[in-house]
């Protein structure tokens, strides 16, 4: 069935799976369901673990294209209880669908995001688990790691502001905006990633927090760093960007 946003959703055993059939064509001859699953890209030796940030993730390699796999895992105190699974509150609210859909709707509109390809929920009871693929930027790099080998160009830093503000100028509310999630190409593109717990909303008080959560992290994983890597100045540089970007 397709859906009103252009994916196909498609029933599974124990819940449902929505997919870009175009962005998946490369797999086209791969069982549904295996796809979400690490072991059967490792046994076929295109499996690679990557950093993890809210989950688990890996990169997949199905040339021409490469993916992401991210297995979504809870943080804090209540993973001691579930390290994976969430109170079912309907198909509305899966965390990887709702992921899926504002990634697919940003893209559509050419902001700096990656496209995404499939996600998956698996039901049991009164509580699911679920599964995000989206498409792996090339050649690029989480800004955290660039910082913690060189420091960053003014440039750089300025293309981080703009891509921010571009992304709220179309009402994208990033739950966890941080040096983690903000990844720099060799070229000095950037582009944001882990649209998790995110939402599409009118601009407004909100994007200051953004902000300010940015900020702070940028504070922290450069706390053990040189001086250079982080300054009063390199935020300017952020602040100039997001002041000169359109609406």
């Amino acid at each position: 069935m397709m859906t009103k946003d252009g994916g196909r959703r498609i029933d599974t055993s124990t819940g449902a799976v929505l997919a870009d059939p175009d962005r998946l064509a490369p797999a086209a001859d791969v069982a549904l369901e295996s796809l979400f699953e690490p072991a059967y890209w490792a046994c076929r030796g295109k499996l690679a673990e990557a950093a993890a940030g809210r989950g688990s993730a890996w990169f997949i390699s199905t040339a021409p294209q490469e993916w992401v796999l991210r297995h979504y895992r809870r943080g804090g105190f209540i993973a001691r209880l579930s390290t994976d699974r969430y109170a079912w509150q309907g198909e509305q609210r899966v965390r990887a669908f709702a992921e899926w859909r504002i990634l697919g709707e940003l893209a559509r509109r050419g902001l700096p995001v990656p496209r995404p390809g499939a996600a998956r929920y698996q039901r049991s009871g009164l509580l699911y688990r679920c599964d995000l693929i989206t498409e792996r930027i090339p050649d690029a790099r989480p800004l955290s790691a660039l910082l913690a080998s060189a420091p960053v160009a003014e440039h750089t830093w300025q293309e981080v502001g703009a891509a921010v503000a571009r992304l709220h100028a179309a009402g994208a509310d990033h739950a966890d905006l941080n040096a983690h999630n903000i990844l720099v190409n060799s070229s000095g593109a950037v582009s944001v990633i882990d649209f998790d717990r995110g939402r599409l909303r009118s601009p407004g008080a909100w994007v200051h927090g953004n902000l300010a959560r940015l900020r702070r992290s940028l504070a922290k994983v450069t706390r053990r760093l040189p001086a250079d890597r982080y300054s009063a100045a390199a935020w300017h540089w952020v602040l100039a960007g997001y002041a000169r970007s359109p609406p």
